[in-house]
C-alpha cells in the first residue's frame, strides 16, 4: 500500500511508471525514439500509471500511486537523493541536543505556488493535523515518537500539547520522547509534509480534490488531473531551487491493459516500461535493459475476523503451501526473490555489519507437506472438510495473473479449500484493507525508514496497519521496548527484532510472498530519474532529456 500499499500491487506498483512493454529488442532500438526524439526544446517525457490517484491529501495518503506524486509536488525539511542520501529540502539545516531529544531546523526562504511563503508553521499544522484523533490519519503512528503524540492521538492531551513548535517563520523545534536514529529519515516521508493552514481552510471539504484545489511547494505543480484518465506535472516557478529543474513536463496516462501499454511504448509514445517475466527474456539484450533490486515486500494478510484463519493451523497451512521461488523465477522473471521473512534482504544491517535478513534466515519456507499436515489439523479443530476463501486483489492484469498463481496453489495443496478472487479498483482495494473488509488480501509494504522496525511495527496489537486484528503479548512487548527502553542499545534492539520477527511467522500472523525486483526498458535519452527505497519511489527533480 501501503507502502504503504498496499496488494498485489507488488508489480503492480512497479508498474506505476514502469509497465510492461513487448517486442525484439532489436525492433525497440529503430521504432521507440519518437517519445522523447522531438525537435522542440521543450523538456517533456511521457509515462504510464496504473491507477487513478487516491487522494492527495498528505496528511490521509496511504498508498504509492498517491505518494509517488505528493513527493513530486510538495516537498517536506528533508527529500532522499541517489543511493537514499538525506538531502535538505525546506530546511538548510538542523541542530540536534545532547540528549539527542530536541531537533531545531533551520529553514531556507521557500514559497507556496500561490507566492506564499513557506514557513515553519506549516509543517506544526500539518503534523498536529496527523496526530488528531479526529482526523484518524492511517500514518498517525509515525509520529508517535514526538514528545506526546501517541498521548493525543489516544484522546488522553489536546492536540496543542504536540512536542512541536515554530520558534518563529523559520525555525521549527521538536521534541522527542526518548532517541530516535532514524529521525531524519522520518521527515522525508509525505505525511511529515507541510500543509498551510490557512489556504486549507479556505477550501474546505474541496482541498486537494482538484489540481486546482492545491497550493505546491515541490519541484513541479499537478496539473490537467483527469480523473481516471491521466495527469501532469508542470514545472513549479516558485520552487526555491527551480534552476535544478530541467523537465518542463510530465505526462502521465492511466493504463490497465498491458497490450495498450505495450503498443504506446511501441509507437514511441512512453518512456519508461517496466517488464514483467514474460518480456524480460525478450527484452534483456537490449542496450535499454536495466534491473534493481527493491526493498518492498508482498505479502498476503489472513484476517482474523474470519473464523477459518483466526486458526493457527490454517494461517500456517496457508504460509507454506505456496511455491513462492518458481513464482519468482517463472511468472514474474524480474529479480524479485521469494520472501523469507517479513524484513526484506539486504535492507538493514546491524552494528556488526550483518545483514538482518541473513541472521534470521528463511522462516517462510514452502512446505507443501507440513502445510498439509496443518491444514489437517485446522480442518479438525474447526469441525469442517470444505473451506472458502476469499482473496482480495486489485483489478489490472498482472494483479490478477498473481492472483490466479496463488488460488491454484491453495487449491492444489490444500484439499477442500476453495479460493474466490475479488478483484477491486485500486482505491475501493484501499478501502476495503483499511476497513479489514476481507479474508484474504495481497498487499504490499515498501519501508518508510531503513530500519527493521518499518515493517514489524505493523503486526502489534495497537497499530493502526494491523488490519488482521492479530494478537500477541509477547511480540507487542518486544517491539514496543524495540521502541522504547532498548533505543540507546542497538545490540539488544537488534536481537529483539529478529525475535519479534520469528513469533510472527511462528503464529502465522502473514505469509510473505516475495520482495519486489525491476526490470525495465528506458529510453537512453532520459536521464537523472532518481528512484528511492523509502516513503515513495520515483523523484524527477533531476531528471531531464538529454539527446547527446
Amino acid at each position: 500500500m501501503f507502502k504503504k500499499v498496499t496488494s498485489v500491487v507488488a508489480s503492480v506498483l512497479c508498474a506505476s511508471f514502469l509497465l510492461t512493454a513487448c517486442s525484439s529488442g532489436e525492433k525497440e532500438t529503430k521504432n521507440t525514439a519518437k517519445a522523447t526524439d522531438k525537435k522542440e526544446t521543450k523538456q517533456s517525457i511521457n509515462l504510464p500509471y496504473i491507477a487513478e490517484i487516491p487522494t492527495m491529501d498528505v496528511t490521509k495518503a496511504t498508498d504509492n500511486e498517491s505518494m509517488n506524486v505528493m513527493r513530486n509536488v510538495f516537498e517536506g525539511l528533508y527529500i532522499l537523493g541517489k543511493d537514499n542520501k538525506l538531502i535538505p529540502g525546506v530546511a538548510k539545516s538542523y541542530d540536534v541536543s545532547e540528549d539527542k531529544k530536541t531537533y531545531t531546523f533551520h529553514l531556507r526562504e521557500s514559497k507556496w505556488s500561490n507566492g506564499t511563503s513557506v514557513t515553519a508553521e506549516d509543517f506544526v499544522f500539518a503534523w498536529k493535523r496527523a496526530v488528531s484523533p479526529d482526523t484518524a490519519a492511517e500514518y498517525s503512528f509515525l509520529f508517535f515518537d514526538i514528545k506526546n503524540a501517541k498521548k493525543i492521538n489516544s484522546k488522553e492531551l489536546p492536540v496543542d500539547q504536540l512536542g512541536v513548535k515554530a520558534v518563529d517563520n523559520k525555525t521549527l523545534e521538536v521534541q522527542l520522547e526518548q532517541p530516535v536514529p532514524y529521525f531524519i529519515n522520518l521527515t522525508t516521508f509525505p505525511t511529515f509534509l507541510p500543509i498551510n493552514e490557512k489556504y486549507f481552510k479556505s477550501k474546505g471539504n474541496q482541498y486537494g480534490l482538484e489540481a486546482d484545489q492545491l497550493i505546491y511547494n515541490g519541484a513541479f505543480t499537478l496539473d490537467s488531473w483527469k480523473h481516471e484518465q491521466g495527469f501532469q506535472f508542470k514545472k513549479n516557478k516558485s520552487y526555491w531551487d527551480a534552476n535544478t529543474v530541467k523537465l518542463d513536463e510530465i505526462n502521465f496516462d492511466i493504463i490497465k491493459d498491458k497490450s495498450t501499454e505495450v503498443n504506446l511504448y511501441e509507437s514511441g509514445q512512453i518512456d519508461r516500461v517496466g517488464l514483467t517475466g514474460d518480456f524480460v527474456d525478450k527484452y534483456r539484450n537490449s542496450p535499454d535493459f536495466k534491473e534493481r533490486p527493491e526493498v518492498t515486500m508482498q505479502f498476503l494478510r489472513l484476517n482474523q475476523k474470519n473464523e477459518v484463519l483466526k486458526n493457527k493451523y490454517a494461517r500456517l497451512a496457508i504460509s507454506k503451501s505456496f511455491d513462492k521461488k518458481a513464482f519468482t523465477e517463472t511468472v514474474l522473471s524480474n529479480g524479485s526473490l521469494p520472501a523469507e521473512g517479513i524484513v526484506p534482504l539486504n535492507f538493514a544491517k546491524g552494528t556488526d555489519g550483518k545483514d538482518f535478513r541473513k541472521e534470521s534466515g528463511n522462516l517462510a519456507k514452502y512446505d507443501v507437506d507440513t502445510a498439509k499436515e496443518d491444514w489437517k489439523k485446522a480442518k479438525q479443530e474447526l469441525e469442517k472438510e470444505e473451506v472458502t476463501l476469499e482473496l482480495l486483489t486489485s483489478d489490472n492484469a498482472l494483479a490478477k495473473r498473481n492472483a490466479e498463481y496463488l488460488k491454484g496453489e491453495l487449491e492444489k495443496n490444500l484439499s477442500g479449500l476453495t479460493v474466490n478472487i475479488k478483484s477491486q479498483p485500486r482505491k475501493q482495494q484501499i478501502e476495503l484493507l483499511l476497513s479489514s473488509d476481507y479474508e484474504i488480501g495481497v498487499d504490499v509494504w515498501a519501508p518508510d525508514i531503513p530500519d527493521p522496525i518499518t515493517f514489524l511495527d505493523l503486526f502489534t496489537t495497537d497499530s493502526t496497519y494491523n488490519f488482521d486484528k492479530y494478537s500477541n503479548k509477547e511480540y507487542d512487548e518486544l517491539i514496543h521496548k524495540v521502541k522504547g527502553d532498548l533505543a540507546g542499545d542497538e545490540k539488544a534492539r537488534w536481537e529483539a527484532m529478529k525475535k519479534a520477527e520469528k513469533i510472527l511467522l511462528d503464529d502465522g500472523a502473514v505469509a510473505p510472498f516475495y520482495q519486489q525486483g525491476r526490470s525495465y526498458l528506458q529510453r537512453s535519452s532520459v536521464k537523472g530519474i532518481v528512484t528511492n527505497d523509502f516513503g515513495a519511489e520515483f523523484n524527477y527533480k533531476w531528471a531531464e532529456i538529454d539527446n547527446k
